[in-house]
């Protein structure tokens, strides 16, 4: 059954796999690495380069409350099913 929680629980799941990725060993073999944001000045970023700013984003900010709420998640699971 699709549920708030279930939800949550996915979205939780995306956040981790983000903040887990690393750049070097995964995205620079599809061109995705650190290397790939070369533009001039002035120039509008692109929707890979935004997206990479994102991920980087993600990866800075999220990392301590995402510790917390992976405990969280846990103790819920192990204690309600």
């Amino acid at each position: 059954m699709f549920t708030l929680w279930s939800l949550i629980e996915a979205s939780l799941l995306c956040l981790n796999a983000v903040c887990i990725l690393h750049e070097e060993r995964f995205l620079a073999k599809f061109g995705w690495g650190a290397s790939a944001q070369v533009q001039g000045f002035g120039e509008a970023p692109t929707v890979k380069a935004q997206v990479l700013n994102l991920v980087r984003s993600i990866r800075t900010v999220a990392k301590i409350p995402l510790i917390f709420l992976n405990i969280v998640a846990i103790i819920f699971k192990l204690l309600l099913g």
